[in-house]
């Protein structure tokens, strides 16, 4: 029995960026699928394996996965392929499932930027280890999307409003933060990172107890620096935690008068860049998300970013990206333009399927058990 290392977790994303530049939309497509499609099939192999035990991943470089199918699916929209968005989509949230229900423990050693896809793909895992260079967001209202990849699941299953905060604002956290708020299950300090992979590597066990007795041999004790936002729970949950985006907003201006905080200043400002549309669809998709199981979370993400994708609604995915990642202006033109130009028909449109005719995604839970 032994452990099996995936080195290169962010090649199978972030590399994504560089084909869409090189590539015919065809063959793009192909590396987009294959890519998802080669990591189902490596970890349905390892899980009936009995010679392996668990499956550990890092990144390669700077970040753990940053995403980089954002670029790519620029490009599709750009040419009318939808069907390839939802080849894409349809690969990446099956893995995702797969990944969450896998029987064979799984640890995740977060050395970077972990962002998008690269959350989707180690947050439902067993093990999290943070360090001193992890950093974390779901910045996708900023680029007229919506927290997906299973996000709308443990993004609302974190302390209090938290969740709302992160999906709406698409703020940072570092390692301290998230080892605070649950979304890591270890931290050491990055210096330390070779010596768990060392001690990892030494492993012969598919016991989760071993490996996690392991990973606190190495775990160092920190907490949130005085200005984190784990340290504002309170006022997040108070302004968070109320029923709609413009309730949130006028809340955090009544504290910004009140307490002369920057970091009501900063988040508010954060909520303007934002997508009208996505921060009001990302709401309800938190709050769906907190009564759901994963399962349920994921087929519901799958229909929104079809919807997100179609433009049948709004092209401010298409044009955030365009803003944020390809002409890089840092300017979109978000349509609608203010929160209440949208409408509750627009966000329930966002929530059903493109078409009558249109299939949801079919995840295998009669095979694998979702969790709640």
């Amino acid at each position: 029995m032994r452990r099996l290392k995936i080195s290169n977790i962010s090649r199978y994303f972030n590399d994504l960026r560089a084909l869409s530049q090189h590539r015919t939309s065809s063959s793009l497509t192909d590396d987009l699928c294959n890519q998802g499609a080669k990591l189902n099939k490596l970890f349905k192999a390892w899980e009936n394996d009995p010679n392996i035990g668990f499956v550990s991943m890092k990144g390669s470089g700077r970040a753990f996965c940053a995403g980089g199918d954002i670029v790519s699916l620029y490009h599709f929209m750009n040419q009318g392929k939808l069907e390839e968005c939802k080849d894409f989509f349809r690969t990446l949230y099956s893995f995702i499932y797969l990944l969450g229900t896998h029987l064979k423990p799984h640890v995740a050693i977060l050395n970077g930027v972990t962002m998008g896809g690269g959350a989707g793909v180690s947050i439902p895992g067993t093990f999290r280890v943070a360090c001193g260079k992890t950093v974390f967001a779901t910045p996708e209202t900023l680029i007229g999307f919506h927290p997906d990849a299973g996000a709308s699941f443990y993004l609302s299953h974190l302390p209090g409003h938290l969740g709302e905060f992160l999906a709406l604002t698409g703020a940072k956290l570092n390692g301290a933060e998230m080892m605070a708020c649950g979304l890591a299950t270890h931290y050491s300090v990055s210096e330390k990172l070779p010596l768990i992979e060392e001690e990892l590597g030494k492993l012969v066990t598919d016991d989760p107890s071993v490996i996690e007795a392991c990973l606190e041999k190495y775990s160092d004790l920190v907490y949130p620096d005085k200005n984190s936002v784990i340290h504002r729970i309170d006022i997040v949950d108070k302004c968070f935690g109320l029923d709609t985006v413009e309730e949130i907003i006028d809340s955090l201006e009544s504290e910004a008068s009140l307490i002369n905080d920057p970091w009501c200043g900063s988040t508010l400002r954060l909520l303007k860049e934002a997508s009208p549309l996505s921060l009001k669809v990302s709401l309800r998709s938190i709050r769906e998300g907190r009564f759901q199981t994963f399962d349920e979370c994921l087929v519901r993400e799958y229909r929104m970013s079809l919807q997100g994708v179609s433009r049948l609604i709004s092209g401010d995915f298409y044009e955030g990206v365009r803003a944020r990642m390809v002409d890089r202006d840092i300017a979109p033109k978000w349509s609608p333009p203010s929160l209440e130009q949208v409408s509750e028909d627009m966000v329930d449109h966002y929530f059903s399927p493109l078409s009558e005719s249109e299939l949801d995604l079919e995840l295998p839970t009669k095979l694998r058990e979702a969790f709640n």
